[in-house]
């Protein structure tokens, strides 16, 4: 049975031209939302396949934050974010989407707990910024991915200072490794949602 209806003078199959033209539904809109959050959670999950070990850290390089960060540009902040807690929600039910192996709720007490937390706050962070009124440029959104990005490293810096007992240890293992890495995938996020803009004015009739 669908959801969606169109009056159709004198036909039952043809929809009205101002049926054809109506905008989406709230209905379709949130069924559409809903996918994208799913998609962004499963994105989360092929990027934490994608890793790589580092000498002297016991979290991994990989490219999950970069769907992060994206979560938050295309989803904005609420779906976003919402995108991130499934993505958790999933490896908490058991689910082997985590970047070490292993999964369960325990999972989260591990070192890097605390930046899967992050990824919830940082796409909320990256959303909040980029939904604000104003022109949406590669300046503005370069900040809101690095300030993503950080977001992400402060919640796995705390956390990861109470697992190890040594906040400059966990500094040492958790970020400074990382930041080149970091860098670089705050430069091909900017220049996706960049590309993104000029490319969806295009796609307006």
């Amino acid at each position: 049975m669908s959801l969606v209806h169109t009056d159709a003078p004198g036909s039952m199959n043809e929809p009205s031209g101002a049926a054809a033209s109506a905008p989406a539904r709230p209905l379709d809109r949130a069924a559409a939302r809903l996918v994208l959050v799913f998609f962004f959670a499963v994105l989360t999950w092929v990027g934490a396949r994608i890793s790589v070990p580092l000498p002297g850290t016991p979290v991994p390089a990989t490219v999950q934050t970069l769907a992060v960060l994206l979560a938050g540009a295309f989803l904005g902040r609420r779906a976003g974010s919402a995108s991130q807690a499934l993505y958790i929600l999933m490896g908490a039910a058991g689910l082997p989407v985590f970047a070490l192996p292993g999964a369960g709720p325990t999972y989260l007490l591990g070192p890097t707990g605390g930046y899967l937390v992050g990824f919830v706050a940082a796409a909320w962070v990256v959303g909040s910024l980029l939904d604000r009124g104003g022109k949406r440029g590669a300046l503005r959104a370069a900040a809101a991915f690095l300030l993503g990005a950080a977001t992400i490293h402060l919640c796995g810096l705390g956390w990861l200072s109470v697992v190890l007992g040594d906040p400059s240890a966990a500094l040492r293992a958790g970020v400074l490794p990382f930041v080149l890495f970091d860098l670089a995938k705050v430069v091909i996020a900017t220049g996706v949602y960049s590309g993104y803009l000029r490319w969806k004015p295009s796609t307006r009739p």
